[in-house]
C-alpha cells in the first residue's frame, strides 16, 4: 500500500481506503463489513470513512462494532464521519453549531469510539453563516472530538471563504475537502480546485471513483440479477444507468476494456488506479459488498505505474473530457 499526506497536513492516509456508503446497513450486515473491513486492514488500508446519514446511523453502528470486534490499535487507523443529514427534527440536519456538536457526539456514541480522526461538514449549509459553521468545528477539535475537519462537496469560494474566517477568527481551518471525482467527474477536481493545492493546501478524499458501479463494465450487458442496481432500495442507481446520460457512458466503458486488457487488470481496477495518477489525490474511497471486491479494489495499487502517459492519452480519446486549466 502507498500512504500519502493528506493535504499539508501531518496525517498520512492510504491512497486506497474503504467508505461505508451504499453498503453498510443496507447489502452488509456486521459479519460481511468485518470481512469486508479486514481483507482492506489486511491490504495496508488505514482510512474508514462513514457519515451519519449512511443508512440512518446504521452504518456507523456497524464500522464500530466492526473496530470492536478487529480490536485494531486505535493509533493504526484513521476513522472519519460527516455531519448535516442526522434526522427528522427541525435541528437534526444542517451544519449550525447546536447540531454539529450533537451530530458528533451522536456518531460518536455510534462508533463507539472518543474521537474520529476526520470531521466533515457533509453538505455546504446556506441557512447558516459560516463563522458559526468554523467556531462549531473548531470546538470540536479543540474538545478531543476529532483531529481535523474539511468539506464534503463544497465549493472553491466556500472553502476559501472558511479559510478567511479562520484567519481573521484565530479558528482553525480545513484542511480537506471529500469531492467525487472519476473518469466522468473531473472538473471540481481537475479544475476548480486547482489553486487550492498549494494554497490553503487542500487535501483530497475522493469518492465515487467508479461511478456508482458503471465504471465496473459489468452493466454492459444489462442490470445483472443480484447486482446492487438490481435491489428495490437502489431503483435511484437504476434510473441514472438506463438514462440516456447513463448509456452514453457505458457506450464508453465498453471502449475503455479493452485497455484494461492491455495493462492486464479489470476495468474496475483501471477506473481506481486512474483516480491515483492524480497526484492531488489524498485517498481513494472504495466500497464494496463481498470480499473478493475488497482484494480486487486493492490490488488496483499495482496498476497505477503501468498508466503511462500514452495509456492515459487513450483514456482521454475515448472519454473526451480532459480538463484544461
Amino acid at each position: 500500500m502507498e500512504y500519502r499526506y493528506l493535504g499539508k497536513t501531518g496525517l498520512q492516509v492510504s491512497a486506497l481506503s474503504f467508505g461505508a456508503w451504499v453498503t453498510f446497513g443496507n447489502q452488509l450486515d456486521d459479519d460481511a463489513a468485518y470481512e469486508c473491513m479486514d481483507a482492506a486492514y489486511k491490504a495496508g488500508c488505514n482510512f474508514f470513512d462513514n457519515a451519519e446519514a449512511y443508512a440512518g446511523g446504521k452504518a456507523e453502528e456497524i464500522m464500530g462494532n466492526v473496530i470492536k470486534k478487529a480490536g485494531w490499535k486505535r493509533s493504526d487507523i484513521i476513522v472519519s464521519t460527516k455531519i448535516f443529514w442526522g434526522g427528522r427534527g427541525p435541528n437534526d440536519r444542517g451544519l449550525s453549531y447546536k447540531h454539529i456538536v450533537e451530530g458528533t457526539i451522536a456518531g460518536l456514541e455510534r462508533l463507539q469510539l472518543d474521537y474520529v480522526d476526520l470531521l466533515f461538514c457533509h453538505r455546504p449549509d446556506p441557512n447558516t453563516p459560516i463563522e458559526e459553521t468554523v467556531r462549531a468545528m473548531n470546538y470540536c477539535i479543540n474538545s478531543g472530538r476529532a483531529f481535523y475537519w474539511g468539506t464534503s462537496e463544497w465549493s472553491k469560494e466556500e472553502i476559501l471563504d472558511a479559510h478567511k474566517v479562520a484567519r481573521r477568527e484565530h479558528l482553525i481551518p480545513p484542511v480537506m475537502e471529500q469531492p467525487q471525482y472519476n473518469m466522468f467527474e473531473r472538473e471540481k477536481v481537475e479544475n476548480e480546485f486547482a489553486e487550492l493545492y498549494e494554497d490553503p493546501g487542500l487535501g483530497t478524499t475522493i469518492w465515487s471513483p467508479l461511478n456508482s458501479g458503471i465504471l465496473t463494465g459489468k452493466y454492459v450487458d444489462g442490470i445483472p440479477e443480484g447486482s446492487r442496481m438490481s435491489l428495490e432500495v437502489y431503483d435511484w442507481l437504476r434510473s441514472m444507468v438506463e438514462s440516456a446520460e447513463g448509456k452514453a457512458k457505458i457506450e464508453k466503458v465498453q471502449k475503455l476494456m479493452p485497455i484494461a486488457e492491455k495493462i492486464g487488470c479489470s476495468m474496475s481496477q483501471l477506473a481506481i488506479a486512474w483516480c491515483l495518477k492524480n497526484k492531488n489525490v489524498s485517498t481513494v474511497i472504495t466500497g464494496a459488498s463481498k470480499v473478493e471486491q475488497v482484494d480486487e479494489n486493492m490490488q488496483a495499487i499495482n496498476y497505477a505505474g503501468k498508466i503511462t502517459p500514452a495509456i492515459m492519452d487513450e483514456i482521454d480519446s475515448i472519454l473526451q473530457n480532459k480538463v484544461t486549466v
